[in-house]
């Protein structure tokens, strides 16, 4: 019944949407998008025709050229067109970190009064649509919602078969260390072998823990420094998570997307990565198939926050950010018919009825308040939605505050950290020099 709503409720918005853009004999106006996709995710072949397919169905004067790249190549293309200030006119954007180029320099416009103008402002969560939320100072890309890139996936049936329990602090974590090995289990998987997984789905968590909600803000403003002790603590831990085998140096080796299937496959116990990871677990719509069944889903994962750590000042805090989005490119004529059919893809993409797809696919949380329904989740997805009531505080994420040019030291330096390679201080140090280079 949801999917039957689901679609009348899409060809009605899309059919409502239609406005005026000329004639029958007039030219289609061509928008150009850069997006963000893993085209191996479950549930892509129908996300693109759900989504973007059915957009350019209702909208036959709107051509859509959309570029599509997932991780590394989609930040490098985004940062050469960010460097050319020639932007496509609808782009996928970060609230901050690596889209920050974008944001200052201005190069996609507020959307704020395009939201007011078409009464659909007050649908969003306030908070998503706070400005200072975003690097430029403004709405500069319209949020999908909000994310935290700290979860820890348990695979309690793993735990259950080593006479296990899911820890409370870092001291019982370690200690099922060598029975899990004992057994032939990994204790955490990750993906550390690409190189920014460290530093957003763990390390942000353990400096917030340490540092608190405002250790960003006292950096910035000349407060604190990376060399001071709640950060040099929390590079520590990163060590001792090595040292202690709580996390394996093979992970370094391991590319992110591997460890769905390790952990589906119960090589380990644990996996580390964002609340976003919960879409590779549940049923791909298009072959009715899922990594963990349902089933399994309700009986034998768990998603949970990392235990207390030794000296923590934050308990259970976790690292969270405002979600990622669509901006328009600032160089598009005011009142135009390409603004205008900009925008009608953008606020499509946030409607009612694709909030409501990423929510049912475990691909994002939505920044809706109203007109998207939580019923009928899968068991993965059910558990996300509670997962964030259990949070007691939020903590920012390094690469959502701080510019490419420093997050890349530090994400390369946590990496050294786990060869054994460099000390902690040298990472403070490192990261402390190119922050001050970066300004």
């Amino acid at each position: 019944m949801k999917k039957l709503l689901s679609a009348v409720f899409a060809a009605t918005i899309l059919a409502g949407s239609v406005f005026a853009l000329g004639g029958k004999d007039d030219k289609p106006i061509v928008l150009t998008v850069l997006d963000y996709q893993d085209a191996t995710a479950p549930n892509t072949f129908d996300d693109n025709k759900i989504i973007w397919e059915a957009f350019e169905k209702a909208h036959p004067e709107i051509k859509i050229e959309r570029e599509v790249l997932f991780n590394e190549p989609y930040h490098q293309k985004a940062a050469a067109y960010a460097a050319s200030g020639k932007l496509p006119d609808v782009i996928y954007m970060f609230p901050a970190g690596r889209s920050s180029p974008i944001h200052m320099k201005h190069l996609t416009k507020d959307l704020t009064p395009f939201l007011k103008k078409d009464g659909i402002y007050d649908d969003y969560n306030p908070a998503c649509l706070d400005p200072k939320s975003q690097a430029s100072g403004y709405v500069a890309e319209f949020p999908m919602g909000l994310t935290v890139s700290h979860m820890m996936y348990v695979n309690t049936d793993v735990l259950k078969a080593c006479g296990l329990e899911i820890p409370k602090t870092y001291e019982e974590l370690k200690a099922q260390v060598p029975v899990l090995k004992a057994k032939g289990y990994e204790t955490v998987i990750m993906a550390n072998m690409d190189d920014w997984v460290m530093q957003s789905c763990l390390f942000s968590t353990v400096v917030g823990r340490f540092g608190g909600t405002e250790w960003t803000s006292a950096v910035k403003k000349g407060k604190a420094k990376f060399t001071d002790g709640f950060f040099l603590d929390s590079v520590k831990f990163i060590k001792t998570l090595y040292d202690d085998g709580v996390i394996s140096a093979k992970t370094l080796s391991t590319p992110y997307g591997d460890v769905p299937g390790q952990f589906a496959a119960k090589k380990g116990a644990y996996l580390i990565d964002g609340d976003w990871r919960v879409g590779a677990f549940i049923t791909d719509q298009s072959t009715g198939k899922a990594l963990i069944s349902v089933k399994d889903q309700k009986e034998k994962v768990e998603l949970i926050n990392f235990p207390a750590i030794p000296g923590e000042k934050f308990h259970n805090s976790n690292s969270g950010t405002l979600g990622v989005g669509y901006g328009m490119n600032a160089k598009i004529k005011k009142g135009s018919k390409k603004e205008a059919a900009a925008w009608e893809l953008i606020k499509w993409l946030q409607s009612p009825v694709v909030q409501q797809r990423r929510l049912d696919t475990g691909n994002s949380f939505p920044s809706l308040v109203r007109g998207v329904s939580y019923d009928g989740l899968e068991p993965l997805a059910a558990k996300r939605a509670e997962f964030y009531s259990k949070t007691a505080v939020t903590t920012p994420i390094f690469d959502s505050d701080f510019n490419a040019d420093v997050a890349s030291v530090l994400n390369r330096d946590l990496q050294a950290l786990g060869l054994g390679k460099i000390t902690p201080e040298d990472v403070c140090k490192n990261v402390q020099a190119a922050y001050e280079a970066s300004k």
